[in-house]
């Protein structure tokens, strides 16, 4: 059973992307909506670039913590 003292890596990992998501390229939720205007979106490539260096230093700060 998981609870919110002691997440599931995988919890982890989805909270962390969705961190990511809202912080860089301003996305409310990285789940399916099944509607166009709500799961496509246009973003600076500055913003995808910050974005995924963020997801980039985070993995590699937990490959140090492993």
């Amino acid at each position: 059973m998981t609870t919110q003292e002691n997440p599931t890596p995988d919890h982890d990992r989805d909270a962390l992307l969705l961190e990511i998501a809202e912080r860089h390229l301003f996305l409310d939720t990285l789940e399916t909506r099944n509607a166009d205007s709500l799961d496509f979106h246009e973003h600076a490539v500055w913003a995808i670039r910050s974005a995924l260096e963020a997801a980039f230093d985070a993995g590699r700060c937990a490959s140090t913590n492993a």
